[in-house]
């Protein structure tokens, strides 16, 4: 495994642990400004600051606990996607709702002059599970 892959891989699981601790601006400063999300039946999401504001107001009343499988990932100079399989569980703080949504997400990344690889592109394919 290349020094890139693994450095993805651990940014991939610094987003997850992120998440989970709730820390919003670790997640947004592992993404591009222009980042865009595509997910099903939704508009594109444009931008860190509107990802931002979305997560935040969520974990307002509910945390995220997430899991992914990298299922493949290729660098290729300073660009790179990853394929993953992921679980996401959205948990009310009140109460005992719990939403679970799995599927695939493709994700292309650019590594930064400093060396660090951000999220440019993410293509999210999760469906409720149970």
């Amino acid at each position: 495994m290349s020094t890139d892959e693994q450095a993805i891989r651990q940014m991939i699981a610094l987003w997850h642990s992120a998440t989970a601790r709730g820390d919003v601006e670790t997640v947004l400063g592992l993404m591009d400004e222009n980042a865009v999300f595509l997910v099903t039946g939704q508009p594109p999401m444009r931008g860190r600051t509107g990802f931002g504001q979305g997560l935040r107001g969520l974990l307002k009343t509910h945390r995220i606990e997430s899991t992914s499988e990298i299922q493949e990932a290729e660098v290729s100079g300073n660009l790179a996607y990853v394929w993953n399989h992921l679980v996401v569980k959205v948990v009310a703080l009140a109460g005992n709702s719990t939403v679970t949504r799995s599927g695939n997400a493709l994700s292309i990344l650019h590594k930064q002059p400093d060396g660090q690889w951000r999220l440019v592109r993410d293509a999210n394919m999760l469906a409720p599970s149970s």
